[in-house]
């Protein structure tokens, strides 16, 4: 099972990794979660945090790990 596992892992690295670099070409964002926070990752590498207010406006701001 171990294997399985590990082998699974690593196809949904490489899936990512293909992602990215796709979206990176095209100039798309990429969006996900981290540590229990929406990000959004430019094509330049540049990361946001995006949150919204009370009234349900999108905010984003510089992503600080």
């Amino acid at each position: 099972m171990f294997t399985n596992r590990k082998q699974l892992q690593e196809i949904l690295n490489k899936a990512s990794q293909h992602a990215r670099k796709q979206a990176k070409e095209s100039g798309a964002s990429i969006y996900y979660i981290k540590n229990n926070k929406r990000v959004r990752e430019d094509a330049a590498g540049n990361k946001f945090e995006i949150t919204f207010d009370a009234t349900g406006k999108r905010q984003e701001f510089k992503y600080h790990e």
